[in-house]
């Protein structure tokens, strides 16, 4: 099990990818997370926590909205983890034994933004880290999300400093390039692996 870590804008989940098209089995924690917050108990408990106003018209929690809230507010944005971690950790369990019950499957990879902090860091054999220059990780999110300096500022304040996770990881990447300068170093890291 290899675990992708990486800053934001990194492009951690462009390298999970590549490693999960050599034979892997790919977890977003991400769209786990997303698949949470449509769960009616925990979308009940957002609602009474944070108010009526984050549903859309189509009775949905609005992510801009709360991600508004909780990117303001360390202990805004714990309250929200402790609502949809459990969720989360469950859903990569089920995640890995369905990957372990398929045979066509020769690793699995966990994507995972804030995979240190929760601990499924844990469930990794490996712990891939991604970085990427910073102005190369601030015009990626410029592009793809329109934020500016200050929107990733304070998600990077929400999560562990990037040199902690680099230290947690047992490989780095680097991805200043373009996706397909990725392949050679993660075959290398596959061989290293025994996997391919």
């Amino acid at each position: 099990m290899i675990g992708v870590i990486g800053g934001i804008g990194s492009g951690k989940s462009v390298v999970a990818a590549e490693l999960a098209r050599r034979g892997g089995s790919l977890i977003v924690a991400d769209k786990l997370g997303h698949e949470a917050l449509r769960e009616p108990d925990v979308k009940q408990r957002v609602v009474q926590r944070w108010g009526k106003e984050l549903l859309d018209p189509e009775g949905e929690i609005d992510r801009k909205k709360l991600g508004a809230i909780v990117f303001a507010e360390t202990s805004e944005l714990r309250e929200l983890e402790k609502l949809v971690f459990p969720f989360i950790g469950r859903r990569i369990h089920e995640e890995i034994d369905k990957a372990n019950r398929d045979a066509a499957v020769r690793f699995i990879v966990l994507d995972a933004a804030v995979m240190v902090e929760a601990e499924w860091d844990r469930h990794c054999d490996l712990v891939v880290f991604v970085e990427a220059a910073r102005p190369i990780r601030l015009e990626r999110l410029r592009k793809q999300r329109g934020w500016n300096e200050l929107h990733v500022a304070a998600r990077e304040q929400a999560q562990m400093p990037l040199e902690d996770k680099r230290r947690r990881a047992h490989a780095v990447l680097t991805n200043d390039g373009k996706p397909e300068e990725l392949a050679r170093p993660i075959e290398a890291l596959l061989e290293r692996l025994r996997v391919l």
